[in-house]
């Protein structure tokens, strides 16, 4: 393979700006693998039109959600929610031979595994002075913050957010034990602490990521880490192992830059 293994994340669809930047995007060689690590779009058939589009241009493109892709808008035709809407995902992006974290993972140059998890977060990231999650929560909400997943991310049929997270965590956990061989963990959240610590706002870390996912890059035979989310792409080393957020972001966020928009960013050769 001639290929190199490329990354993106926070699309952000709905935004006509963010529309045309996925317009544009194409591989650089026919071998082209395309990593998209979620928050694509609010909006079912935006998700599904931004993935089948890439899908079409590169030879392999695989698929992490995002907590804005697991969203339930009560302007969404499709109404379904929490895991129900997660398996309609999954189910539409089998379709379209796109990758996702229920498939087997596959092999980079028959080498490397591309992994991409889907795990969430469970409020674990708490801001400084904060002794448990209530009052962590507390905290967030007297400072104003309070992740929009609150009203628009259910967690059907299990009681919480953190509950579904703390599932997801053991069933990756147990799959990535299995692995024989180096892996690019791919998630939509960071899986450890650390690049929430630049956020301006702290408290948001709570939306964040779990503890739980803290050692898995240094547990497991890690050859890079790949998450968005925080809107702030960036290159990371933390205990030895590099972490790429690899997000676009809103438009007034890109806007603002002085680096083009929407720019692949090289995962592997």
């Amino acid at each position: 393979m001639s290929g190199r293994l490329l990354a993106i994340s926070d699309l952000h669809v709905s935004y006509p700006e963010n529309r045309a930047l996925v317009e544009q995007i194409r591989p650089t060689h026919d071998d082209d693998w395309l990593i998209v690590a979620g928050d694509v779009a609010d909006q079912f058939a935006d998700v599904m039109w931004a993935l089948t589009t890439l899908a079409g241009r590169f030879a392999k493109v695989i698929w992490a959600p995002g907590n804005h892709d697991l969203w339930t808008p009560q302007h969404d035709p499709e109404q379904a929610r929490g895991v129900a809407r997660y398996e309609l995902l999954v189910d539409a992006c089998r379709a379209a031979g796109i990758v996702t974290p229920e498939d087997p993972y596959p092999l980079w140059q028959n080498d490397i595994a591309v992994a991409p998890l889907h795990v969430l977060y469970d409020y674990s990231f708490w801001p400084k002075g904060a002794t448990s999650t209530e009052e962590a929560l507390a905290i967030a909400h007297k400072a104003g913050i309070v992740g929009t997943d609150e009203v628009l991310l259910h967690p059907d049929p299990y009681p919480g957010r953190a509950e579904w997270c703390r599932a997801r965590v053991a069933a990756t956990e147990e799959r990535l034990a299995a692995l024989d061989r180096p892996a690019v963990l791919v998630n939509h959240f960071p899986l450890v602490r650390e690049p929430t610590d630049v956020m301006w706002y702290p408290e948001f870390a709570l939306w964040c990521g779990t503890t739980l996912t803290a050692d898995w890059p240094t547990r497991f035979d890690t050859a890079v880490v790949v998450y968005g989310h925080l809107h702030i792409p960036r290159t990371t080393w933390h205990a030895g192992v590099r972490h790429e957020e690899v997000s676009v972001g809103y438009p007034r966020e890109w806007k603002k830059r002085s680096s083009p928009p929407a720019q692949l960013r090289d995962v592997l050769p």
